[in-house]
């Protein structure tokens, strides 16, 4: 069973940096797809960032340029280093596991989340 764990969210004022790590148990994340997703209250859940098995890596346009996702093997972490943030990207973030590379989100396995809040 794959167990997720997010950690690294905090309050920033706008411009700061936070890197948001997932610990994943049960799942080896360089075997399969690995997605950063975000949720502020009264909004939809928006993709903000994917890795494939493969290196490949995408970016929501909200977010390329500030936003970097990779991922610690010897750790078997998932990380997402935020810089330049702005008010806008408050939310809750969520790490997502797509073993398979399905692309198909009810196959996804999900974090608990981790809160990001930036002041302006």
């Amino acid at each position: 069973q794959v167990q997720l764990v997010e950690s690294g969210g905090g309050s920033v004022q706008a411009g700061g940096s936070l890197r948001l790590s997932c610990a994943a148990r049960g799942f080896t994340i360089s075997d399969g797809c690995m997605r950063w997703f975000r949720q502020a209250p009264e909004k939809e859940r928006e993709g903000v960032a994917r890795l494939s098995r493969w290196g490949d890596t995408a970016y929501a346009d909200s977010v390329k340029g500030r936003f970097t996702i990779s991922r610690d093997n010897a750790k078997n972490t998932l990380l997402l280093q935020m810089n330049n943030l702005k008010p806008e990207d408050t939310a809750r973030y969520y790490c997502a596991a797509d073993p398979p590379c399905s692309g198909f989100l009810s196959q996804f396995a999900w974090g608990q989340g981790t809160q990001v809040t930036v002041s302006s």
